[in-house]
């Protein structure tokens, strides 16, 4: 995912630098309240540990992202498509390979590579209906258009 746009990489790089300050802040907390306590104190310590360990996964998951060393799975990312679904409605989508690509206000219009539908537009030519699971059942849409990045 080397080629994310510039905007892409740059929020990713804010939340990173935002990460890694509330990183900093989290264990300057705790350094500073070690040391003799109630085990209030202990379990307040271990949360916060927790916390950081999130915190160093969801930064290492950014940086390989921006790097390019996320693998895609199901429909290419800058596909575009065009879907009909039961109800005659039609709707555009955009694929992205993460979510924080999805632009502020267009996440209803955007699905990832990886999520259900994505996965069931991986092989998906214009004309096909295709089914992919839901919390509430199976959904078929049929495919209006689909143009994928070259």
């Amino acid at each position: 995912m080397g080629g994310a746009d510039p905007a892409t990489r740059a929020r990713l790089a804010e939340e990173i630098r935002s990460l890694r300050a509330r990183r900093k802040r989290l264990v300057d907390e705790l350094v500073q309240s070690s040391g003799p306590g109630d085990s209030g104190d202990a379990s307040q310590e271990l949360q916060g540990g927790d916390e950081v360990i999130a915190i160093d996964e969801r930064i290492a998951e950014l940086e390989k992202v921006l790097v390019g060393g996320i693998e895609v799975q199901g429909v290419a990312p800058g596909t575009e498509v065009v879907l009909r679904s039961s109800d005659g409605s039609t709707q555009t989508y955009k694929v992205v390979a993460i979510p924080e690509e999805a632009l502020d206000g267009e996440e209803d219009f955007t699905m990832t590579s990886d999520s259900p539908l994505g996965l069931a537009l991986a092989q998906a030519h214009q004309g096909d209906t295709v089914r992919y699971p839901t919390p509430d059942g199976d959904v078929e849409v049929e495919v209006l258009s689909i143009r994928r990045p070259t």
